[in-house]
Parts: structure tokens; C-alpha cells; sequence
């Protein structure tokens, strides 16, 4: 289960990475100990104009963690749709490097069936409580994943026949609305967070659009730092 926990997992790397970029321009500006110790200073140093673009420049050289490089990445492409909540940008940072962990981007577009969802929704019926919770948040991510960063891709398929980004965008927000009020989404505290993913659903794809148009190559990652 994806659960926004990106900042949680961040490695001696990113910090150190964090370090080097805002003392380079701020002497003194920062310390491994605040970074280490003070979440709310931690949280305004990641939105730092000067860490992100050090991330941005030149991600090919980079020695940072997925989870820090896509929450750097969500945050940023969020904020500039207007939304500010922290936790839905580490859950949507962690959906996308949880999306992109073992293959390449265009590689898991050429895998998309059309009949995906579909499949899915037919496991409901005969599905146990848990195994519901778990069906209907991975078609939200899902949903939010492609819309998101393939939406040119999915609605070019919608003229041969396949669901178009509309449907996909429904789907998704309904599955949201429906796992809110679920047990296990209560017991993680997760109950609020996918309520805001499912209101937000469609600024959060507009969003990640925006962020695959001008930060990801899609046809070669290039923009992208090799993760190992």
C-alpha cells in the first residue's frame, strides 16, 4: 500500500545533498542536525528555491534517493497549481516513484490494457473487505498515474476504442471518495488525505501533466537521475 512516507525515507545522501546545496549559496544557512531533527525545518528547507533548482539542473548527476527527487518534484509541480498540502505531495511522490521503481516510463505506457480497470472492478465482487480497500486505492493511483503522466497517450488510444482520460479520472476519484471511509484507511490516518485526493483529483492530474511536459522525457529519461 502506498502511503506518503517519502520524507520519512529520505538517506544520508539526500541529506548530505541538501547540505551542500544551501550552505553553497546560504553560509551557514543550514545544519545536518536541523535536518535531522526539526520536521518543520526540514519541510521549508525542501521548498527552498535553491534546492530545487540544484535538483533541477542537472538530475543526471545526481546522487539522491527516488523518494527524495519525486517529492522534491511533486512538491514543486503541486504548488503551482495551488496546492499546498504537504502529505498529498509525499503520497503523490510516492505513487510515482512506486510507478516508475523497475521499468521505464514509456515502457509501462506500452503495457497499459485497456481493459485494466475493468478487470479490476470485476475482482470486487467476490473481494473480502481488505482486498476492496486495497483494489479501489490501487485504481485511484493507477488512474491518477496515467492521467496524469501519459494523458496525451491515453486519449489518443480513447479514438480506437479505449477509456478516455475522463473516465479514468472518474473512476479514480470515485475510488478515492470510497477508501476514505474505509477501517484501514482510519487505522493509517489516511482517511483525510484521500477525501483531499479525490476533491483534488483533477488539479493534482492537471498538475502532473504539467509535470511531465517540461521535467520528464518520456522517451528517454534522460531529465532523470539513474537510481540504481
Amino acid at each position: 500500500m502506498i502511503q506518503p512516507n517519502c520524507r520519512a525515507r529520505f538517506t544520508a545522501d539526500d541529506f548530505g545533498f541538501m547540505v551542500r546545496a544551501l550552505t553553497k549559496h546560504e553560509p551557514q544557512a543550514v545544519s545536518l542536525v536541523d535536518l535531522l531533527t526539526d520536521a518543520e525545518t526540514r519541510d521549508q528547507i525542501l521548498d527552498h528555491e535553491v534546492l530545487v533548482r540544484a535538483v533541477l539542473e542537472n538530475p543526471s548527476n545526481l546522487t539522491i534517493s527516488p523518494q527524495f527527487y519525486f517529492y522534491i518534484l511533486a512538491r514543486l509541480a503541486l504548488k503551482r497549481s495551488g496546492i499546498t498540502d504537504r502529505n498529498l505531495a509525499d503520497y503523490v511522490a510516492a505513487l510515482l516513484e512506486d510507478f516508475t521503481r523497475t521499468r521505464r516510463l514509456q515502457g509501462l505506457m506500452e503495457n497499459v490494457q485497456s481493459t485494466y480497470v475493468s478487470d479490476l472492478l470485476l475482482a470486487l465482487r467476490n473481494a473480502s473487505s481488505f482486498e476492496t480497500f486495497l483494489i479501489r486505492t490501487h485504481i485511484g493511483n493507477y488512474a491518477l498515474f496515467i492521467t496524469g503522466i501519459f494523458h496525451d497517450n491515453v486519449e489518443r488510444r480513447s479514438l480506437r476504442g479505449a477509456p478516455s482520460c475522463a473516465f479514468y479520472e472518474d473512476m479514480g476519484r470515485r475510488s478515492f471518495q470510497v477508501v476514505a471511509s474505509h477501517q484501514v484507511a482510519r487505522r493509517f490516518e489516511m482517511s483525510d488525505l484521500f477525501e483531499n485526493l479525490a476533491d483534488q483529483f483533477h488539479h493534482c492530474r492537471v498538475a502532473l501533466n504539467r509535470l511531465a511536459e517540461e521535467l520528464l522525457d518520456l522517451n528517454g529519461d534522460h531529465r532523470m537521475p539513474s537510481f540504481g
